[in-house]
């Protein structure tokens, strides 16, 4: 039986192997990368399944402009959904959140002063909503499930209240050119430029900063993460005025999309932001995000949703896809989590 090598003693100049620390990063990084190659395998898939069912109206130019702009609001929702599933958090209010900030941005009042107007009311709305969220859960000590949910019910009913119901039209011409063609640039429309940026910015905030890693240090394990000297509840502060940023930017671009504010705005937002983060890796006990993985996430499902409508299929076949698909992401999440 081989024998274990003994340790160094003072004058022997035997070189000793080094351990490979990085070994296990780098195992990481290999999963990581087959993760987000079978997300690109299953984009791809749909993208042949789209092209031959109807290549005439799925691989026109417009119809994948379409795609991309619709993927863009729920896909800077799910940016910040990622943040907070990473701290092992949930934020069931987001689609309520983006409806009150887009009716409350679309007032009569909220739209005599302009863009600017418009555009600071939707952010200041997203972010005060995230800033009661947080409070809640990082210093009242509730469940961020229940804390979210009942937000969800206050914003919705709080956005009915203002709107009476009814459609509120944008008036404002430099709001409602952001949606026409005529704004593109090289063919991409502003809110998918949006999107990238604040898709960047996410990513280098989650992979590159000090904020990142504490966000997953807190959802790995927030006590070991509170005795290394993290502020948890101010991490998990930040991460819900990150998650309603998100959604006052979402509720924006929503209102360039459609040139109204309603709301019923952002309706199931909240899931589809969940399925996305956790069908592109995110761990939804906490611990582990990927932007990439997110945004690979919201693209698949824009493109079921467009496959199907294309295709004449009843919205609730659609329905049960994607619900498959969320069970086959959590049964192969759990599935390496026990091999590791």
């Amino acid at each position: 039986m081989t024998q274990p090598a003994s340790p160094p003693r003072p004058g022997d100049t035997r070189k000793v192997s080094p351990v490979d620390r990085t070994s296990p990063w780098r195992t990481v990084a290999a999963r990581a990368d087959v993760r987000t190659l079978s997300l690109l395998g299953v984009l791809a898939a749909l993208i042949i399944i789209g092209g031959i069912t109807k290549p005439d109206e799925f691989l026109d130019t417009r119809n994948l402009q379409l795609v991309l702009t619709q993927a863009s609001v729920i896909g800077v929702v799910t940016v910040g959904m990622t943040f907070v599933i990473t701290s092992g958090g949930i934020d069931l209010s987001v689609g309520a959140i983006v409806a009150l900030s887009s009716v409350w941005a679309t007032t009569v009042a909220t739209q005599d002063f302009g863009f600017a107007g418009v555009l600071f009311t939707a952010v200041l709305v997203g972010v005060g909503c995230g800033l009661v969220n947080g409070l809640l859960i990082a210093y009242g000590a509730m469940v961020p499930f229940i804390a979210t949910l009942a937000m969800l019910a206050s914003a919705r009913g709080l956005a009915l209240q203002i709107t009476d119901g009814k459609t509120q039209i944008v008036s404002i011409d430099s709001i409602l050119k952001l949606g026409e063609r005529d704004s593109y640039v090289l063919g991409i429309p502003p809110l998918v430029m949006v999107f990238a940026v604040v898709t960047i910015i996410g990513w280098l905030l989650l992979n590159r900063t000090t904020f990142g890693r504490r966000t997953v240090a807190v959802g790995g394990n927030a006590e070991a993460a509170r005795l290394a000297g993290i502020d948890v509840r101010r991490q998990r502060l930040y991460l819900y005025l990150l998650s309603g940023l998100c959604c006052g930017i979402a509720a924006f671009l929503l209102i360039i999309l459609s040139g109204s504010g309603q709301n019923t705005n952002g309706n199931l937002y909240e899931l589809d932001a969940i399925a996305a983060a956790i069908i592109g890796g995110t761990l939804l006990s906490g611990g582990r995000g990927t932007i990439v993985g997110s945004v690979l996430g919201v693209l698949i499902f824009t493109t079921i949703t467009n496959i199907f409508a294309l295709n004449n299929l009843q919205s609730d076949v659609q329905q049960i896809a994607k619900g498959a698909i969320i069970v086959a992401a959590v049964l192969v999440q759990r599935r390496t989590a026990s091999t590791t």
